[in-house]
C-alpha cells in the first residue's frame, strides 16, 4: 500500500515543503551494495522533466559537470584499481583526480565519499576533447561496465537520495538545471539506472507509485 506522509512524520524543512509529494513505499529497498536504502519517493520525479540524452544536447555545454562529483568509496576504490591505465588514458596524474576531502556517510556505498577535483571550469574527468565523462569513455574502450567506475550519484543525476527518500537533485528543486522540462520525466529518463541499482521489484513499485500519483 502506498501512503502519503504528513509533515509530522518528516525530518527536514525540505521534506515538509513538498509534503504532498512524499509517498511511502510498501517496504524499504536497499541498493545492490546494501545502501542506500529507499523507503519513500518524492513524486516530483514523476512530474519534472529533463533532456536525458546528454551527449545529444547542443545547449548546456556540459553545465552539470562544472563542479565535480561525489564518488562513493566503493567506486573510488575501483577507480584506484585502474589508476595506472587511467593516468595514461586521461593524461592527468592520479593525485589531481580528487580533492582529498573524505566525507563519512553510512548511506553511501563503502561508507563515505570523495569528491572529484574541478579544473579549468569542469570536473577533472570531463572530456575536454569531446563530450561527456572520461571515466565512461575509458570503460567503453576497456570493455568495462561503466557502473563499475562511475558513482551512483553520478549515474542517477538529476535524481538523488537523502534520508531514505528518492527525489530530485537540488538543481531540480532550485531550477538551476539547464535542461529542465525538455524531455522525459526524471523517473522515465533514469528508470533503467534505478533498476540496475535497486532491482526489478523496485522499479515495478515505482511504476505503481507513478500511476498512483497520476490518479491523485
Amino acid at each position: 500500500m502506498l501512503t502519503r506522509l504528513d509533515c509530522d512524520g518528516l525530518q527536514s524543512a525540505r521534506e515538509c515543503a513538498v509534503v504532498t509529494e512524499i509517498v511511502a513505499l510498501p517496504r524499504p529497498f536497499g541498493s545492490r551494495y546494501g545502501v542506500p536504502v529507499i523507503s519513500c519517493v518524492d513524486a516530483t520525479i514523476f512530474h519534472r522533466a529533463y533532456f536525458t540524452h546528454c551527449l545529444q544536447c547542443t545547449f548546456c555545454h556540459d553545465w552539470c559537470c562544472q563542479y565535480g562529483v561525489d564518488v562513493d568509496m566503493y567506486h573510488y576504490q575501483r577507480i584506484q584499481r585502474h589508476a595506472d591505465r587511467l593516468e595514461v588514458f586521461t593524461g592527468i596524474r592520479r593525485e589531481h583526480w580528487f580533492t582529498g576531502e573524505y566525507e563519512e556517510d553510512p548511506q553511501a556505498p563503502g561508507g563515505g565519499s570523495m569528491r572529484t577535483s574541478a579544473m579549468d571550469g569542469g570536473c577533472v574527468f570531463l572530456n575536454r576533447k569531446g563530450r561527456g565523462c572520461l571515466l565512461h569513455v575509458f570503460c567503453l574502450e576497456e570493455g568495462i561496465d561503466y557502473h563499475e567506475l562511475k558513482s551512483m550519484v553520478d549515474c542517477l543525476f538529476p535524481i538523488t537520495f537523502y534520508e531514505e527518500i528518492l527525489g530530485p537533485a537540488d538543481e531540480v528543486d532550485d531550477a538551476s538545471l539547464v535542461c529542465l522540462d525538455t524531455g522525459p520525466t526524471l523517473y522515465r529518463g533514469l528508470r533503467g539506472e534505478l533498476e540496475y541499482y535497486f532491482g526489478g521489484e523496485f522499479v515495478r513499485t515505482l511504476d505503481e507509485t507513478e500511476a498512483h500519483v497520476a490518479r491523485s
